[in-house]
């Protein structure tokens, strides 16, 4: 079976941020194959570079290292080709990677309330930073510190407790009203647009 024609063609790399847990993985790798360019994630990047899983690198080095290898890898990802880059969860709270992210791509804000990401991440023991005590708290503490950094993003879309496919196409929707008469979307000279809210 053929893809369907991508809707549109990305101008820039498109960067997904957010928590871990808001789908930025399998969103990304979705929209990726909607758009037909490359999908990568950050955290499987860094890995292979350090041939040591995360939390290993956490283990031994510390968090701060690992953000400056992060740093570096993302930087790495932002110079090449374009594609749909997932971000791990603190990635974006690093000043120079948020500035080379404005420079170099389009963000979207996977934003997802607490209870959706409990659900996602609460048979996972790969995240470093849950476990350091009560999942929940732990995730609260990581909303009120990275939320209002995330809102920096160029796009913000609820990431909701629905299908994959569900969410790929209102990202989609989103980024569709960013496309220039070329078909391309890119960041336009306007302020970004607001984020998006679910009506209950």
């Amino acid at each position: 079976m053929l893809n369907p024609q991508p809707p549109f063609r990305l101008g820039r790399t498109l960067v997904l941020v957010g928590l871990m847990g808001a789908g930025k993985t399998s969103i990304g790798k979705r929209i990726a194959q909607r758009l037909a360019v490359p999908f990568t994630d950050a955290d499987a990047e860094i890995e292979a570079a350090a041939n040591m899983t995360v939390a290993e690198i956490f283990a031994r080095d510390g968090e701060a290292a690992f953000r400056a290898g992060e740093r570096r890898v993302i930087q790495r990802l932002l110079d090449g080709p374009i594609h749909v880059l997932a971000t791990g969860g603190g990635a974006f709270m690093d000043p120079a990677t948020r500035a080379r992210v404005r420079e170099r791509s389009l963000s979207i804000w996977l934003r997802a309330d607490i209870e959706v990401l409990l659900a996602r991440v609460a048979k996972r023991r790969h995240r470093p930073l849950l476990n350091q005590g009560d999942p929940r708290e732990v995730l609260e503490r990581l909303i009120a510190a990275r939320h209002p950094i995330y809102a920096e993003a160029d796009l913000a879309v609820d990431s909701l407790a629905a299908p994959a496919e569900a969410m790929v196409e209102r990202v989609l929707a989103q980024l569709a009203l960013w496309t220039g008469p070329d078909g391309i979307v890119d960041r336009p000279p306007a302020p970004p647009q607001p984020a998006i809210h679910e009506v209950a």
